[in-house]
């Protein structure tokens, strides 16, 4: 782990695209602003892993279940030729 230490409005990169800026220090929390592209996806830890055990728990889930789902309709009309 590499371990920085930074004032406030200073930043750190992360590769070419990614800025990390020290934005308020304020009792015992740190706010950060992070730029980065709109495709890197950026969440906090307890969030990102929430969604990896909901991600886990689908994909390990009894396909019986899906048996309880409605069937898909067909559309209607001639099929194209």
């Amino acid at each position: 782990m590499l371990i920085l230490t930074r004032k406030i409005d200073e930043a750190i990169r992360v590769g070419d695209d990614i800025r990390i800026v020290l934005v308020q220090i304020k009792g015992g929390q740190v706010r950060l602003g992070i730029e980065c592209p709109s495709h890197v996806r950026v969440l906090r830890e307890e969030l990102y892993e929430a969604v990896r055990q909901e991600n886990l728990n689908a994909v390990s889930s009894d396909p019986k279940h899906l048996a309880h789902l409605p069937r898909p309709k067909r559309p209607q009309g001639k099929p194209s030729e």
